[in-house]
C-alpha cells in the first residue's frame, strides 16, 4: 500500500506532490515509508507496532456505498468557525449580517468562536441557527484569576462550546496535555461542549511522530474526562494553521483513521463510532468539499476563512460532498 507523503500541499491546490528525483526519501509523517504488515499482532508487542497494524485507508474506488452519507462516524457534520484575536464592533456586525442572510444545508451543527469581549454582542444578534463558542476557559472555578474566563461565566452569557487545547494555547501560551484535559474535564462539568485540538509540529511529522503526537494528546483527555458525549476532536497539524499549507484529503483521512482508530481501542467501540473527528488547518471555501468526501472527516475548524461570511457559509455546505447515492 502506498504512503501519504509529508510534502506540504498548497491550499489552493490539492493534488499530490512528487518529490524530485535525487531528493531525499519523504516520510508518510507517521512512519517512514513501507508495506503493512496485516499479519495479527501479539498484545505483548510495543504499542507503536499494534497501531500500525490496524491503520486502514480507505480508497473511494474501493470503498462500498454506504448509503446516505459517507461518514464512518454516526455523528452530524460539525463545522466551527474559530474568529481568535479579530474584528471590531462594525466589522462583527457585518459578519453576523452576512451569516443570518445566508442559506446553510440543515445537516449541520454549526457554532463560531467570536472574541470574548463580543460573545454578548454575537450571542444577541446571531441566528439561533448558529451556537456561540469560547476559545478558551479556565482549569476550575472562576476566583482571584486575573484575566481568565471560568466555564460558569460562559454558560451564564449563553456559550454551548469552548475550544480547548489550540495549537496557539499549546505553543505560545504554553499549556500542557494534562493542564488541557483537566480544562476539558472541568467545562464539560459545567454543561460546555469541547472542541477538542490534536495536532503535530512540522517537525514531528517529518520525524514520523504524527501518530505518537496525537495520540499522547488524546490519552490525555481520555484521562481526565468523565465522559465523551459533548466532545468534538479536531484535528489541525500544526503547520497547516495559518500558513496558507492544507493536509492533502488523503494525509487528512489517514491521522482521522488513526484517531478513530485509538478512541476504540483505548475508550470505546461506541465512542469511536459517536465522536465527530473534525478537520482544521488552512480551510476555504476551496478545498472544503474535497476534504469533506473523505470518510473519517466529519467537518471542519475553521480559522481565517470564518471571518467571511460567504466563505463560511460555503464551507458549512460542503456536507453536500458527503452525499453520495444510495
Amino acid at each position: 500500500m502506498a504512503m501519504v507523503s509529508t510534502s506540504l500541499t498548497p491550499a489552493s491546490q490539492l493534488s499530490g506532490h512528487k518529490s524530485a528525483a535525487g531528493s531525499p526519501p519523504l516520510f508518510s509523517g507517521l512512519r517512514r515509508s513501507s508495506k503493512l504488515d496485516s499479519a495479527s499482532l501479539s498484545t505483548t508487542q510495543s504499542f507503536f507496532q499494534s497501531v500500525n497494524s490496524h491503520i486502514r485507508i480507505c480508497s473511494p474506488s474501493t470503498r462500498p456505498c454506504r448509503g446516505i452519507v459517507a461518514m464512518a462516524g454516526t455523528g452530524k457534520f460539525f463545522v466551527g468557525g474559530n474568529w481568535k484575536c479579530n474584528g471590531t464592533k462594525d466589522s462583527i456586525k457585518q459578519l453576523v449580517s452576512d451569516l443570518n442572510s445566508a442559506t446553510l444545508e440543515p445537516d449541520v451543527d454549526v457554532v463560531v468562536g467570536p472574541p470574548f469581549v463580543y460573545i454578548d454582542q454575537v450571542k444577541s444578534s446571531l441566528t439561533d441557527r448558529i451556537e456561540i463558542a469560547a476559545q478558551n476557559s479556565w482549569i476550575g472555578k472562576g476566583g482571584a484569576f486575573t484575566g481568565e474566563i471560568s466555564a460558569e461565566q460562559l454558560t451564564d452569557i449563553g456559550c454551548k462550546w469552548v475550544i480547548l487545547g489550540h495549537s496557539e494555547r499549546r505553543h505560545v501560551i504554553g499549556e500542557d496535555d494534562q493542564f488541557i484535559g483537566k480544562k476539558a474535564a472541568y467545562a464539560l462539568g459545567q454543561n460546555l461542549g469541547v472542541i477538542a485540538c490534536i495536532g503535530e509540529l512540522l517537525e514531528e511529522r517529518e520525524a514520523g511522530k504524527t501518530f505518537e503526537v496525537c495520540f499522547k494528546q488524546l490519552k490525555a483527555y481520555a484521562d481526565a474526562v468523565p465522559s465523551w458525549d459533548n466532545i468534538v476532536i479536531a484535528y489541525e497539524p500544526v503547520w497547516a494553521i495559518g500558513t496558507g499549507k492544507v493536509a492533502s484529503p488523503e494525509q487528512a483521512q489517514e491521522v482521522h483513521v488513526a484517531v478513530r482508530d485509538w478512541l476504540a481501542k483505548n475508550v470505546s467501540a461506541e465512542v469511536a463510532s459517536k465522536t465527530r473527528i473534525i478537520y482544521g488547518g488552512s480551510v476555504n471555501a476551496g478545498n472544503s468539499a474535497e476534504l469533506a468526501k473523505k470518510e473519517d472527516i466529519d467537518g471542519f475548524l475553521v480559522g481565517g476563512a470564518s471571518l467571511k461570511g460567504s466563505d463560511f457559509a460555503t464551507i458549512i455546505n460542503s456536507v453536500t460532498a458527503k452525499k453520495v447515492a444510495a
